[in-house]
């Protein structure tokens, strides 16, 4: 899959980058992105949701009446479920929520979401951008030059960048990523994906570097 390399401008460079097929024009798999996606938003889960039993609310365990020959139910003592203030049967305890999956599966599903914004023609490919310092104003320019702007975008750079994390991380429906560290849900959960050009490069390298 060929892409060209545009500039700040929205303008050609006359440069393009070859992403490979074997990860952008993959077959996807819709299952290995539900479960890829699931078990990121389970994992983001606190899980801290906390009810008392009776055995832990305040109360007096004095047995109310006795236990036959009233003519009521049995109680047993205020703590009772039964009762306001009383404990809470087989209510939420604190655990996590999130689960295994195998590298292999997770892999698979991050194809299978880059195919598919590959197949919706929803990458772009930026040349480096080097700020002197953090411009805002230069990067919301630059979203709009590439005709990005209203969509909610993920910049995808090879690494840190201090001067232009600091420009992205105010713009609205923008968010950017290390591409160490992009998975499957940030993938879905955007609409374009903007490649810095070195960025894309990792992924020609690396091709080259299996089948070589």
């Amino acid at each position: 899959m060929q892409v060209d390399v545009l500039n700040i401008s929205g303008k050609k460079t006359g440069r393009s980058v070859e992403l490979p097929d074997e990860i952008f024009g993959a077959e996807p798999n819709d299952h290995v992105i539900y479960l890829a996606v699931k078990q990121f938003l389970a994992a983001q889960r606190q899980g801290t949701s906390k009810v008392k039993t009776r055995l832990e609310v305040k109360g007096s365990s004095k047995k109310l009446h006795r236990q036959k020959g009233t003519g009521g139910s049995r109680k047993g003592n205020l703590r009772n479920p039964l009762f306001k203030g009383g404990g809470t049967i087989f209510g939420p305890k604190p655990r996590d929520y999130d689960f295994k999956l195998n590298r292999k599966v997770k892999d698979l599903a991050k194809i299978s979401a880059l195919s598919y914004k590959a197949k919706e023609n929803a990458i772009v490919v930026i040349e480096d951008i080097n700020l002197e310092a953090p411009k805002t104003k230069t990067f919301v320019g630059a979203l709009k030059a590439l005709g990005i702007d209203s969509k909610k975008s993920l910049v995808i750079l090879p690494e840190y960048n201090d001067n232009l994390y600091l420009s992205l991380r105010n713009v609205p429906n923008v968010n950017g990523a290390l591409i160490a560290d992009v998975n499957t849900y940030d993938i879905v959960n955007s609409n374009v994906l903007v490649f810095t050009e070195s960025a894309a490069k990792i992924f020609a390298d690396d091709e080259a570097e299996v089948t070589a």
